[in-house]
């Protein structure tokens, strides 16, 4: 399995918000991401879905700056 593939699978979450959330931005950004971008959206994807539903919907921010672009991307999916 490809890393690639493993994102995909790790994008199936329990929230069906999330998971259309995360489907769209895989299908818009994933080939286009570069290796420091893909280890960020891989940080992300280590967080609790409501964790990370809540950055996304901008009712919470990231711990640490380093995760607002990819982040950012994720809002205007």
């Amino acid at each position: 399995m490809s890393d690639r593939d493993r994102i995909r699978w790790h994008c199936r979450r329990g929230l069906l918000e999330l998971d259309l959330l995360l489907e769209r931005f895989v299908t818009r950004h994933l080939d286009a991401l570069n290796v420091h971008q893909i280890d960020v959206f891989k940080e992300l994807l280590a967080y609790e879905d409501n964790d990370l539903l809540d950055m996304v919907m901008g009712r919470a921010e990231p711990v640490h700056e380093g995760l607002a672009d990819v982040l950012a991307m994720l809002r205007a999916t």
